[in-house]
């Protein structure tokens, strides 16, 4: 991580966004903050919904997880769940067809990653032959996620919920994570943080290929389609890079993550000088020019 660098702030935008905007969103530590709390962030939420600007959230989350979330904060719009595995969109958003996806519970899906079942089984193996001690959401009790995780009991039920990913719970030097990562990536596999725990997707599985493809049905809707994304952690790096006016909020302490770099940045990302939430805010509400 980075101290902070005030020479670079959000009060450098002058352009108020306009009806083609889109915004793609992290979750935890951006949207919401360490007590998953979106208090502080809502009212700019509330503000981009009041002018029918889509906020498109971009997670580790699971399809429960965000839905429950979109619920609570009236977002109709479609989402990215687990690291960029798939692209849940309500059926009939687009006005025209969508010849790659899928019909589930009345959502069109495309789906850029594998299945979860895959991935446990790809995690077993390698607990028998590397002898590391992997723990993951799936062999957890939802009592056991909520302790580690804080969350509610409905709420950890949820997050086990993974279709396309697993959530790894044990701490894991960098030897640890280096080794794991060759592993993974011999099995079309690919490990990223998220901040506090680790998540294994499809090796496809990708933020940044996510929100091009779905600024790609955007701009096909509208013609043009300015993009702005907002993270805070090292899996958001891909998500950053793909968007016309990237955001990085700070961490709890001050501070900004150190970002990777991906070939296909565009510009650097502006350093909000806020933690979580309340830097989710800032950086939307000088967008709008509010």
């Amino acid at each position: 991580m980075t101290r902070p660098d005030t020479s670079v702030t959000v009060v450098e935008v002058t352009t108020v966004v306009a009806s083609t905007t889109v915004v793609f969103s992290d979750i935890d530590g951006t949207l919401i903050d360490a007590a998953y709390s979106y208090a502080q962030s809502q009212p700019a939420v509330a503000a981009l919904l009041a002018r029918g600007i889509p906020l498109v959230l971009c997670s580790s989350k699971t399809r429960a997880e965000q839905q429950t979330l979109r619920a609570a904060l009236g977002i109709p719009d479609p989402f990215i769940v687990e690291n960029g595995s798939a692209i849940f969109i309500p059926a009939g958003y687009f006005p025209f067809p969508l010849p790659s996806s899928r019909r589930v519970d009345g959502w069109q899906v495309l789906e850029l990653g594998v299945g979860a079942a895959s991935i446990r089984a790809a995690l077993a193996r390698l607990r028998r032959q590397t002898g590391l001690e992997i723990q993951g959401y799936a062999g957890l009790s939802a009592a056991q996620v909520a302790q580690a995780t804080g969350l509610d009991l409905p709420a950890a039920a949820r997050a086990q919920q993974r279709e396309y990913s697993e959530t790894i719970v044990t701490p894991l030097s960098a030897a640890d994570l280096a080794r794991l990562q060759r592993e993974l990536a011999a099995q079309g596999l690919s490990i990223v943080s998220g901040g506090k725990f680790y998540t294994v997707t499809g090796a496809a599985s990708d933020k940044g290929v996510a929100v091009a493809r779905l600024t790609a049905l955007f701009r096909q809707q509208w013609g043009e389609a300015i993009t702005i994304g907002l993270g805070d952690s090292a899996n958001d790096a891909p998500l950053l890079a793909a968007v016309d006016r990237p955001y990085l909020v700070q961490k709890p302490g001050g501070v900004w993550q150190e970002m990777p770099d991906v070939p296909a940045r565009r510009v650097p990302a502006r350093r909000v000088p806020s933690v979580g939430p309340l830097g989710w805010r800032q950086a939307v509400m000088a967008e709008l020019g509010l």
